[in-house]
């Protein structure tokens, strides 16, 4: 991928300096920071390259929610990605309703930030996987779903488990031995049976219906 334009906002300057360390010799150069959303947007405004990304701490300054819908409106066109000090339930599902594209926590490895924010780039919402029954775009999720297989091929199912894990669908080929056109294949199948629209859908069906909690070892290997 090009090198993609980010914006630091949080209130601890520490945090933010090891944040672009972490960006070093990376595909992501920081091109501004501040301390709180205000200072953020008018840096934003008067600077010659908005950014593609914003890693913003929900709490830099007023109201959480109303930071991340204001990020929202005046940024339409950047991914925005919170990048929490500890995980709320609460705060996750404003967060996702506020219009964000990833919620994250701090003590997150480095490596897994870095697939996350990849993934956010390409279209993605990222969240805590182990909280996938959670409110998505405003719908409400059931947590009792009845499990059910929903003829769902063997490839399928490994294919759930890896959306699970994050997984790109470059990544999802490697892993399986097979190319990025059967992975399309396949994933469009499945969204299709499980009455799904997007990855993360399908991945919070298959957590719901236990497709995490299969051992590997009863997912019949197939190879195609």
């Amino acid at each position: 991928m090009n090198a993609a334009h980010v914006f630091l906002i949080d209130t601890n300057r520490l945090f933010r300096e090891g944040m672009k360390r972490l960006f070093d010799n990376s595909p992501y150069r920081v091109v501004g920071e501040a301390g709180s959303a205000r200072d953020a947007l008018a840096a934003i405004e008067a600077a010659p390259v908005h950014p593609d990304l914003v890693v913003v701490d929900p709490g830099a300054g007023g109201d959480e929610v109303e930071v991340l819908r204001t990020l929202r409106a005046r940024l339409t066109q950047s991914r925005i990605v919170v990048l929490a000090d500890a995980l709320s339930t609460h705060r996750l599902a404003e967060a996702l309703n506020a219009g964000v594209d990833g919620y994250l926590t701090k003590d997150i490895a480095s490596e897994s930030l870095m697939q996350s924010l990849k993934l956010v780039m390409i279209g993605e919402k990222v969240f805590p996987t182990h909280l996938a029954a959670m409110l998505i775009g405003g719908s409400e999720l059931e947590v009792h779903v009845p499990v059910s297989r929903k003829g769902l091929s063997p490839r399928e199912i490994q294919i759930l488990r890896c959306l699970l894990n994050g997984n790109s669908n470059k990544m999802i080929a490697n892993h399986l031995h097979i190319t990025e056109a059967t992975v399309k294949v396949h994933l469009k199948s499945l969204l299709r049976k499980i009455n799904a629209s997007n990855r993360t859908q399908a991945a919070i069906w298959a957590m719901n219906n236990g497709i995490g909690e299969q051992p590997a070892a009863a997912v019949a290997d197939v190879t195609h």
